[in-house]
């Protein structure tokens, strides 16, 4: 690594999804592959084997000690262990400080959260998992449905699938058009579900409206006010959207 070699730093945490890890990586990591003198690691609290939401162990690459200043930060997420992550105030520093000397911060999923958590998205447009869509409020933030968002440095990305999206997005803004074409060639990246695009209209929110609520509370238990106050907002949602929904039955 030469001394004018630009770093990605992509965070590790205990729990953490590993798409919203790998998607973004992989595509960013293309950046340095081709030559662009960028190199992209992993930076968790400690170097030492993480369990993740499935049944991958990752261990970063480097402590928060050894990459204080990144000069791209991405920021993945998940379920509880996102949640459960907000009460790590060595993490959220991390965040922060990262975040105040990075050219862009990123986040995929739940993600968004924990930068939210960490006071990085007050007044700005942001998005995340659809089914923590609502939550972005209580951060300060503007929710806004899409794939990825971008406002100023910071860029949020939907949930899971949509970190290899911002990624090669990324991959343009770091590296070029032609660089991100190479890259997507390299990742064979032309997705189609065997189930075809989701329709919104047909969202699972009453499955996932519990989940989403066990999610907060058993990740938040050392900060029982703000899960009180997430739950508040995700039962404020559900009580909007079936409101919705017999109105749009009755007027029918």
């Amino acid at each position: 690594m030469t001394d004018d070699t630009k770093t990605i730093a992509c965070l590790v945490f205990p729990g953490v999804d590993p798409l919203d890890l790998i998607g973004p990586m992989q595509a960013l990591g293309l950046v340095g592959y081709l030559g662009s003198g960028w190199r992209t690691v992993t930076v968790g609290a400690r170097i030492e084997a993480h369990e993740t939401e499935g049944a991958l162990r990752i261990t970063p690459s480097h402590t928060f000690a050894e990459v204080p200043t990144p000069d791209v930060l991405v920021v993945p997420g998940a379920s509880t262990p996102a949640f459960r992550a907000m009460a790590d105030e060595h993490l959220l520093d991390y965040l922060r400080t990262a975040a105040a000397h990075a050219e862009i911060t990123a986040s995929v999923c739940s993600g968004s959260l924990l930068l939210g958590a960490a006071g990085l998205l007050r007044g700005r447009r942001a998005t995340t998992h659809w089914t923590a869509f609502d939550l972005l409020a209580e951060f300060g933030a503007e929710p806004v449905r899409g794939r990825w968002v971008r406002d100023g440095r910071i860029v949020t990305a939907g949930g899971q699938s949509a970190g290899i999206d911002m990624g090669l997005y990324l991959v343009e803004q770091l590296a070029g058009t032609d660089v991100a074409r190479l890259a997507q060639f390299a990742m064979e990246y032309d997705p189609e579900p065997p189930l075809g695009p989701l329709d919104w209209e047909q969202a699972p929110h009453e499955f996932f409206a519990p989940l989403a609520e066990s999610w907060v509370t058993d990740g938040l238990t050392e900060k029982p006010e703000l899960a009180a106050r997430l739950v508040a907002r995700l039962r404020a949602a559900a009580a909007a959207g079936q409101q919705a929904a017999v109105r749009q039955e009755v007027g029918g």
